[in-house]
């Protein structure tokens, strides 16, 4: 019966705790990506992209989040190699990169007395993924370039809520392979499920 009793207070604590802040919210959003120093096409990518995400609130100072979001991609055309077999005189090169990831964050909210504005920093995993490959101007002239890797991943942020709705500001760092990493800035609107 205590234990029954223990759950039901907990449950209403935490409810009362997310009157606010909701407890299941979504959000989309645009974010400014860059990538530097990429080995395969000696290069940096610096794009515009979208992200969406997911999160859970139990209690006010603590989330779990989800991230999915295009990191950019970038086509780097090579001058003419002259002296390949099969080429007369010379073949064009160009090499082409996709990269996008998933984030899982856990989510710190600092508890400052301001009703409509959160505050956050979050450490989590980021699943990392690279795609493309490289093309000559001769039959059977493709070659695959993939990639992936899991990194340790942090960010920042801060967000305002009205309602079920609100916007969020955020900056979100990884590590990938072969390159500088991935450096994130995004806004994006959410919606309080319940």
């Amino acid at each position: 019966m205590r234990r029954r009793l223990l759950f039901i207070a907990l449950a209403l604590g935490a409810s009362a705790a997310q009157a606010d802040n909701g407890m299941l919210y979504v959000g989309a959003g645009l974010s400014n990506d860059k990538l530097k120093d990429i080995a395969a096409i000696d290069s940096n990518i610096s794009s515009t992209n979208w992200k969406v995400w997911a999160a859970v609130r139990p209690i006010s100072l603590f989330a779990l989040e989800a991230d999915y979001f295009g990191l950019g991609s970038q086509t780097v055309y090579y001058a003419q190699v002259v002296g390949l077999p099969g080429c007369i005189d010379s073949c064009p090169i160009s090499t082409r990169l996709q990269y996008k990831a998933f984030t899982g964050y856990a989510v710190g909210y600092a508890p400052i007395p301001l009703p409509y504005l959160d505050v956050f920093g979050k450490v989590g995993v980021a699943r990392w993924t690279v795609s493309g490959g490289t093309t000559l101007s001769l039959p059977g002239g493709f070659v695959s370039l993939s990639d992936n890797g899991t990194q340790f991943a942090w960010g920042v942020g801060g967000q305002a809520h009205l309602g079920n709705f609100g916007a969020r500001l955020e900056y979100e760092s990884f590590s990938i392979r072969n390159t500088s990493g991935a450096n994130v800035v995004s806004l994006s609107v959410f919606f309080n499920l319940f």
